[in-house]
């Protein structure tokens, strides 16, 4: 899995290069994030000839450790104007592995508009044409690619948002059951759209197999983290009611995001509840499904199937962010509305957090009542067909703020926020303001801390979220998800052994830490390079007390300022 595959559009022609001793140590968003900070220029135009996007494979995806095959994608972004990296789970990083592959750069933009798929068959590669798949929303792409590459093939996508090179634009990527996963965050659809990709296909060649530096010591190896995995008491938690196991928790904090960001909490949370999601989904039958893995080999299977009231699959998965955003954030109580705008976002090629964010203030403007769905539906068909107000809600909320002349805008460096109040839990505000990524929860969460330092508080918020930024860029660079990273904080030196004895490298504890903050390191200095330096939060996050608990953001701003992550 040592090859870099470069794409040039201006000329259509392919290289294949053999990793290099920088590259060769990383994986995930730190590889993204150095290809980014060492080849781009940072003033850039993100839709323009000079931006590149990658995709690159973690460290341990190969290894066949549980949840080690997410796939990251990283552009400058159209949205934030920095430095940006999203991963999702799916089948493709795996097959692209298999392929001997470790990362795909997209560089430069083609003379034609013509869209253009990429085919990746083994040690063979070639740009075709896509034009038939022309604004296409992304059930049709998957289902059009299948028919002409296979039913196992892996597929990443844009849909009708990423064409229109819109900032709130995802991309989306296959999973084992049909459904779509979503590199979402950042508008990185857009700059996809922008170089005419349509998809790239990944068919699965076994004659093609990459060989481990040490196959039986790397069986032994996974081995025991398997175990450590299936041995976390949060396992069955996670099973039963995935990422939306902590809805009312979250709620309970006042943390999440109601009525576009106006509260904490929700009154009508038992109905939209984890529990609420599990009982559903088994009551419903049919296709549903309580426990579905995103990826092959993942021993935690934390998403979801959700059915309609006759057994038919709405949407995969429904997880907390969308839940919270597209419910509670819209006074939304009722699953089936939320899992139905949860389809149209995927369908369409739109970041649900960021799409919940600019509904949510159409709402809080009044141009929409709150709680109305077929109003929603509406607005966001209007996203698909192209219309003035589709494609400013496809911009994203900052733009939708701007356009209808609010201050009340839940942004970090111009990104939607997720689902978690900055208010009510401060080291979450920290991590919007500081992390290259900008507002993304994704990039150092401080919920599961709460135990340790008052969420409430304003003590020690900076140093938790530094620390968790550290651990979240460990976590992107190996190509894991975050629910299985206990196997990583109990035992790195296992981590190192088992990316040695795949690569055949030479690294340890302390080489996975200094990657992490590499990384970090090369994502500031790129930002620092393109201007973004502020670190604040929108005004309002500062002066308006969030109820229940009535709460500001009030961590000290020297704190924040003399934070060095790198």
């Amino acid at each position: 899995m040592n090859q870099l595959i470069r794409v040039n559009l201006n000329d259509g022609s392919i290289i294949k290069e053999k990793m290099e001793n920088e590259y060769l140590r990383k994986g995930g968003r730190a590889l993204t994030s150095a290809i980014i900070n060492g080849e781009v220029e940072p003033q850039c135009d993100p839709l323009g000839e000079d931006n590149k996007l990658i995709f690159a494979a973690g460290l341990l995806t190969g290894t066949g450790v549980s949840s080690s095959a997410r796939l990251s994608a990283g552009a400058k972004s159209p949205l934030t104007g920095g430095i940006k990296e999203s991963n999702s789970g799916g089948i493709f990083s795996q097959i692209m592995v298999r392929s001997g592959i470790r990362a795909l750069v997209f560089e430069g933009l083609p003379a034609e508009e013509t869209l253009k798929v990429l085919v990746i068959d083994g040690n063979e590669l070639a740009l075709e044409d896509a034009s038939y798949l022309e604004n296409k929303s992304v059930f049709e792409t998957f289902q059009s690619l299948k028919e002409k590459y296979g039913e196992k093939a892996g597929i990443v996508c844009i849909g009708q948002a990423g064409e229109r090179k819109l900032p709130a634009a995802a991309i989306l990527s296959v999973d084992p059951f049909g459904h779509a996963r979503a590199m979402a965050r950042g508008g990185l659809g857009a700059v996809m759209g922008a170089k005419r990709i349509k998809a790239i296909v990944a068919r699965d060649n076994r004659d093609v197999q990459v060989e481990p530096a040490n196959a039986a010591k790397l069986k032994e190896l996974r081995k025991k983290f398997n175990q450590m995995v299936l041995e976390d008491p949060r396992l069955e938690s996670r099973k039963q009611y995935g990422t939306a196991a902590i809805m009312k928790a979250m709620n309970s904090l006042g943390a999440m995001p109601t009525r576009s960001f106006r509260q904490g909490s929700f009154e009508h949370i038992d109905n939209i509840s984890g529990e609420k999601l599990h009982d559903t989904i088994v009551e419903r039958k049919g296709k549903g499904k309580v426990s579905a893995p995103c990826m092959v080999g993942c021993l935690i299977s934390c998403g979801n199937v959700y059915p309609d009231t006759r057994g038919e699959a709405i949407v995969s998965t429904l997880q907390y962010e969308t839940i919270v955003l597209l419910g509670s954030n819209l006074g939304m109580d009722n699953l089936d509305d939320i899992a139905l705008l949860n389809k149209l976002c995927n369908d369409y090629g739109l970041d649900t957090i960021e799409t919940g964010c600019v509904l949510g203030i159409l709402m809080d403007v009044g141009m929409i009542e709150y709680g109305d769905v077929e109003k929603c539906v509406e607005i966001l068909k209007e996203v698909a067909s192209g219309t003035p107000l589709g494609r400013i809600v496809g911009s994203g909320a900052a733009v939708t703020a701007r356009v209808f002349g609010t201050i009340r805008v839940p942004v970090g460096r111009n990104q939607g926020l997720p689902a978690y109040d900055p208010r009510a839990l401060k080291g979450n505000g920290v991590t919007y303001i500081t992390s290259p990524m900008g507002g993304d929860h994704t990039a150092g969460n401080a919920f599961g801390a709460r135990d340790k330092v008052d969420p409430l508080g304003k003590e020690n918020q900076v140093e938790l979220s530094k620390g968790l930024q550290v651990d979240c860029a460990i976590v992107d660079l190996l190509g894991i998800c975050l629910f299985a990273r206990t196997p990583v904080a109990a035992d790195m030196g296992l981590v190192a052994d088992l990316i040695n004895n795949l690569l055949g490298l030479e690294l340890n504890k302390e080489s996975i830490y200094d990657l992490a903050r590499e990384t970090l390191r090369l994502e500031e200095e790129f930002n620092r390079k393109a201007g973004l330096t502020e670190r604040r939060l929108p005004e309002f996050f500062y002066k308006e007390k969030l109820p229940p608990h009535n709460t500001v953001f009030d961590v000290p701003q020297e704190e924040i300022d003399n934070l060095q992550l790198g």
